[in-house]
């Protein structure tokens, strides 16, 4: 039986090649993925500094493994630059950037003890951030739930960038929920796996209850590319199930910003009490009240392959497993 052990895992101190992307505001997501072997990430964009030393603090305490945290360039604010110094500081071992240029940030990652990951879209930008320092590149393919960076498909883009960074280990990104995806992926030349929507269903994740039940009858066909969701990230195309407010978008004729259907209704609230406009681009999660249904449902085409709840370290013991038979089959071990 092949071992899935690759120069990545190694470079990151896990035992398994999966990454977490960065979909749920709780640690306990990151925290049962890093004590699974792979790497838990805790996405910093978005958080309040108060709740983000508590997050650090929960992984420290309940996993003394690898972790990283995740940050959106282009909305990098005054709190976001705090976030980072502060993930810097407690001793994150690995940063991910999204969606922007990372050369500002990589020397201050670095000065830090840390490793610079960044998402790319193409083999041209992952030579560039990779001259930039950038220590591994994730390479995200179209078919990505969440906001989606590039236009190419997961199986072109990363034998293109394995090709273009040969020295830079890669990871896919984008169509991959079980172990013939990671298995596929491996073929392709990555070292590691970026997961997301399987993930949606991992026990630990916050995902509300409404949330989960659509992604589980979700087909591969059930999900739309759009700018649709643009309340507080404008102009970033990103990938959610269909749902009452994409069909009425539709209908209206893919109405622009200010002709939509229904816009400024408020459709639900957050943990807070705040409200949440239709067209906002907060996700559901189980603190939210409302029609959380009419909300972005993050989810990528890889929701046609999710079949059922599990917790984190089941599905990763299960990917790996299958990811492992497929490879001796193959006679690739």
């Amino acid at each position: 039986m092949p071992t899935l052990t690759t120069s990545l895992c190694r470079m990151l101190g896990i035992r398994v090649p999966i990454l977490q992307a960065p979909i749920s505001d709780s640690p306990s997501l990151a925290i049962a993925v890093s004590e699974a072997g792979g790497l838990g990430i805790l996405p910093i964009t978005w958080t309040e500094s108060g709740t983000l030393r508590r997050a650090i603090a929960a992984m420290r305490e309940r996993t003394g493994q690898p972790f990283g945290a995740n940050i959106v360039i282009s909305l990098m604010g005054e709190t976001q630059q705090s976030n980072l110094d502060l993930a810097l500081e407690a001793g994150v071992p690995v940063i991910s950037t999204f969606y922007g240029d990372p050369a500002a940030l990589v020397r201050r990652i670095h000065d830090a003890g840390a490793l610079a990951m960044h998402t790319v879209g193409s083999a041209e930008e992952a030579r560039r951030v990779v001259e930039q320092g950038v220590d591994i590149v994730v390479a995200q393919g179209v078919e990505a739930g969440g906001h989606v960076w590039g236009s190419v498909s997961t199986l072109v883009l990363v034998p293109a960038i394995v090709d273009a960074v040969p020295e830079t280990p890669v990871v896919a990104a984008g169509g991959i929920a079980d172990g013939r995806g990671l298995a596929a992926v491996l073929a392709l030349g990555a070292q590691g796996a970026w997961i997301g929507t399987r993930f949606l269903l991992a026990r630990e994740s916050d995902a509300h209850g409404a949330y989960r039940e659509r992604v589980l009858a979700a087909r591969e066909t059930d999900t739309v590319l759009s700018e649709v969701f643009d309340g507080g990230w404008p102009e970033a195309p990103h990938r959610c199930l269909l749902n009452d407010t994409l069909e009425a978008w539709r209908a209206a004729g893919e109405a622009p910003p200010g002709q939509r259907p229904n816009e400024g209704q408020v459709i639900a609230h957050d943990r807070s009490g705040a409200p949440i406009e239709r067209y906002d681009m907060a996700n559901p999660t189980i603190d939210t009240s409302g029609s959380v249904t009419s909300m972005a449902l993050y989810a990528g085409q890889s929701a046609g392959l999710v079949r059922a709840p599990a917790p984190a370290a089941e599905i990763m013991a299960g990917m790996v497993d299958e990811a492992k038979s497929i490879l001796a089959r193959l006679g690739t071990g």
